[in-house]
């Protein structure tokens, strides 16, 4: 029997089902999530360069 001050339970402990809700689908692959990462960084790049730009304008 677990005691109040038994310690942090495991993750996932209490959930019902084996996946998770917040675990998206397009992202299992490894190199799926290493690409959108990858656009992610280049498309905040290329937002800041806008900015950069349209601040120098000023």
């Amino acid at each position: 029997m677990r005691g109040v001050n038994a310690g942090p339970r495991p993750l996932g402990a209490g959930v019902s089902s084996k996946r998770s809700p917040f675990e998206p689908r397009l992202f299992r692959s490894p190199k799926m999530a290493d690409l959108a990462f990858v656009v992610t960084v280049l498309a905040a790049f290329a937002l800041v360069a806008l900015v950069a730009k349209g601040v120098t304008k000023l």
